[in-house]
C-alpha cells in the first residue's frame, strides 16, 4: 500500500495569520491533533500540532529552565520560548519545515519516517502542493482493513498446516520437535522451546497464516541450565480443570 491509498484528502488547514484560539477550536471541533499550515499561495509552510499548544502562558505551563541552563543555552533560546508561549498567531508557534512524502511513498517508508523524526503526521505532496495527510490513525485503519480482504480459497487445513510448518522451520528460533495439527482452522502447536520469547513468536507466526481461526499453545519451555520444565499457561489451565473435575466426581 502507498500513501495515496490511506491518506485523508479533505483537509482542514489554517494560515499563518490564524489566531491560536481559532486553531485550537478547529482542532477540538474536528477531533484532529494537528493542522497543516498553508501560506498565501496555498503552499505548505508548517504544521500546528497539539504539542505546539502545550507550553502556553494562558494555562501556566510555560517552560521553566534553571538559571544555569538559561545561561548555558543563551538568550536566543529564552526568546524562542517566549514567542512560543505567548505568540498569538499560528505562524508564531507552528513547526516549520515539516517532513513530507509523495503520493507514491510506500507504507514502510511512512512508518520509518514517523519513528525516525518523531512525528505523528506526514503531509502528502504533489508537485509542491499539499494533496493529503497521513496520520498514525490512518495507518491503524490500514491494519484494520486487512480483516475485510477476500479470504484465501486455498486456506484449508492441509494448506494451513504446510504454511505454518514452512514459516516456523524457516526461522532461527524455530521450536524443537515441532508438531502442528490443524482442524477446522484451529491450530495446535506442540514443541520444545528454550526461550519464552519464541512462544509468542510461534503463536504470531501461526496467527498470520490465512484461514487460521485460533491457535492453541502446547509449547513447553525447558531451562537449558537447570532442566526446569514449564508448561504453557493453556496446558496448565487444562490440567487444573481436569484435577478439579476428578476431585468433584
Amino acid at each position: 500500500m502507498r500513501a495515496h491509498q490511506i491518506m485523508a484528502r479533505h483537509l482542514i488547514t489554517v494560515g499563518t495569520e490564524t489566531s491560536i484560539i481559532e486553531a485550537a477550536k478547529l482542532m477540538m471541533d474536528h477531533h484532529v491533533s494537528g493542522l497543516p499550515v498553508v501560506g498565501s499561495a496555498g503552499r505548505l509552510v508548517g504544521i500546528l500540532s497539539e504539542s505546539d499548544l502545550l507550553r502556553r502562558s494562558e494555562i501556566g505551563t510555560q517552560r521553566r529552565r534553571s538559571r544555569w541552563l538559561q545561561f548555558l543555552l543563551g538568550p536566543g533560546y529564552a526568546a524562542a520560548d517566549f514567542v512560543h508561549e505567548r505568540g498569538r498567531k499560528v505562524g508564531e508557534i507552528m513547526s516549520c519545515d515539516p517532513v513530507t512524502v509523495t503520493e507514491e511513498a510506500p507504507l514502510p517508508d511512512l512508518v520509518d519516517l514517523m519513528e525516525k523524526m518523531g512525528v505523528k503526521r506526514l503531509p502528502v505532496m504533489r508537485e509542491g502542493r499539499l494533496v493529503g495527510l497521513v496520520t498514525r490513525a490512518d495507518l491503524l485503519r490500514a491494519v484494520a482493513s486487512i480483516a475485510h480482504q477476500i479470504q484465501d480459497p486455498t486456506a484449508d487445513d492441509k494448506h494451513i498446516h504446510d504454511r505454518i510448518v514452512r514459516v516456523l522451520e524457516g526461522a532461527n528460533w524455530c521450536p524443537l520437535g515441532l508438531q502442528v495439527s490443524v482442524r477446522n482452522g484451529e491450530v495446535h502447536l506442540r514443541a520444545v522451546i528454550t526461550d519464552e520469547r519464541a512462544r509468542q513468536a510461534a503463536i504470531v507466526a501461526a496467527e498470520n497464516v490465512a484461514g487460521v481461526k485460533e491457535v492453541h499453545d502446547h509449547l513447553c519451555c525447558i531451562d537449558t541450565y537447570s532442566g526446569f520444565y514449564i508448561q504453557s499457561a493453556e496446558d496448565e489451565r487444562a490440567a487444573a480443570a481436569k484435577v478439579a473435575k476428578e476431585m468433584a466426581a
